[in-house]
C-alpha cells in the first residue's frame, strides 16, 4: 500500500467507519441492509474521494463500483447474495484500488468464515439469545452477509493507522 492510498485509507476511515458497525447491527437484527447506509457509503467516497486520490484513480474507482454491482445482482440473481450484500459490496469497491483487490478479497474470506462460525455459534447461547430477542438473523437459514462485508472495508480502511 503506497503512502498516499495509506492517506486516502484513513481520510475514509471516519467516513465508513459508523456505516460499516450500522450494517452489522442491522443485517444481525433485520437481515437487511438499508439502501440508506449504501448510499451514504457511496457519498462519502464522492465527497472526499477527490481531495485524497488523483483525479485519474478516483475516476476507475466508479468502474469498480460498476464491475462489483454487476457481479453482486448475478449472484443475488443465483440466490448465493442478497441484494443489500450487492450493493453495499459495490460501495465498497469505490474505497479499494485495483491493486488491493486480491488483498481485500482474501480478508473477506477470511472474515467470512469467521463471521459465519461466530454467528452460528452466537446463535444457540442462550444468554445471547435473550439479549436479542427480535434479531430475525438467530432464526433465519440464510446468513446476514454484512457481518462480514462491513469488518472487511473497516479493517482495510484501517490498516494504516497500524503500520
Amino acid at each position: 500500500m503506497s503512502p498516499v492510498l495509506s492517506q486516502a485509507n484513513l481520510a475514509f476511515l471516519p467516513v465508513a467507519l459508523p456505516i460499516c458497525f450500522y450494517i452489522v447491527w442491522t443485517d444481525l437484527k433485520f437481515m437487511r441492509i438499508p439502501n440508506i447506509a449504501v448510499l451514504a457509503l457511496f457519498a462519502g467516497f464522492v465527497l472526499i474521494g477527490p481531495f485524497v486520490l488523483d483525479l485519474g484513480d478516483y475516476a476507475w474507482r466508479f468502474a469498480h463500483v460498476a464491475v462489483v454491482l454487476t457481479i453482486g445482482f448475478v449472484l443475488n440473481l443465483i440466490g448465493g447474495f442478497g441484494a443489500g450484500d450487492a450493493k453495499f459490496a459495490a460501495a465498497m469497491a469505490a474505497f479499494v484500488p485495483l491493486s488491493d483487490a486480491t488483498f481485500v478479497i482474501y480478508l473477506f474470506a477470511g472474515l467470512l468464515l469467521a463471521a459465519w462460525a461466530t454467528h452460528r455459534l452466537a446463535r444457540r447461547v442462550p444468554a445471547i439469545r435473550r439479549a436479542t430477542p427480535d434479531w430475525i438473523s438467530w432464526d433465519r437459514r440464510d446468513f446476514p452477509m454484512g457481518i462480514a462485508l462491513g469488518p472487511t472495508l473497516a479493517i482495510y480502511l484501517a490498516i494504516p493507522a497500524f503500520l
